[in-house]
C-alpha cells in the first residue's frame, strides 16, 4: 500500500502543499524539521531548471517563515499512477511586500509514507489584473 492508494490526487497534492506551508509558516519548529516531515532525505526538487536538494530546500524555506503571510493552492487537475502525481495548479501567495499567482505544472514522486522524493516543476507568473491589485487573499 502506497501513500496515494485510494486518495484523490487533487486532494492529496493540495493538502500536501497546504499542510507543509502551514507547518512551516505558522509553526515554531526549526524549518529543517518541517522539511524532513514532508520530504525524504534524498529529495531532489527541480523548479524551472533550478535544482534544490535537502540543504537548499531548507535554506529556501527559512525566509518563508518571516515573509509569507498567505498562500492558497488551486488544483485544476491531477492524476496519479502508483507513487507518482502529475498536477496543474495555481499557487496564490502573499508576502509582506507583494502578492501574486503562479501557474505550476508539477510532476512528483512520493515515498510510501507520503513524503516527497522527487519533483519537477515548470512555472509561469500570472499577470496581475488591475482590478486585483491591493486585494488580500488567504
Amino acid at each position: 500500500m502506497g501513500a496515494l492508494d485510494g486518495t484523490d490526487p487533487k486532494k492529496f497534492i493540495g493538502d500536501f502543499f497546504t499542510s507543509f506551508m502551514t507547518d512551516l509558516v505558522r509553526g515554531d519548529e526549526d524549518p529543517a524539521v518541517v522539511v524532513d516531515r514532508y520530504h525524504t532525505p534524498d529529495i531532489v526538487q527541480v523548479a524551472d531548471g533550478n535544482l534544490m536538494d535537502r540543504a537548499k530546500l531548507i535554506a529556501h524555506a527559512r525566509p518563508a517563515r518571516k515573509h509569507q503571510t498567505g498562500a492558497r493552492w488551486e488544483v485544476h487537475e491531477a492524476m496519479a499512477d502508483g507513487d507518482r502525481i502529475a498536477a496543474r495548479y495555481t499557487l496564490h501567495f502573499q508576502t509582506q511586500k507583494r502578492q501574486g499567482s503562479v501557474d505550476v505544472y508539477f510532476f512528483g514522486h512520493f515515498a510510501i509514507d507520503g513524503r516527497m522524493r522527487r519533483a519537477h516543476m515548470l512555472t509561469r507568473s500570472v499577470p496581475v489584473k488591475a482590478s486585483d491589485r491591493g486585494r488580500v487573499s488567504t
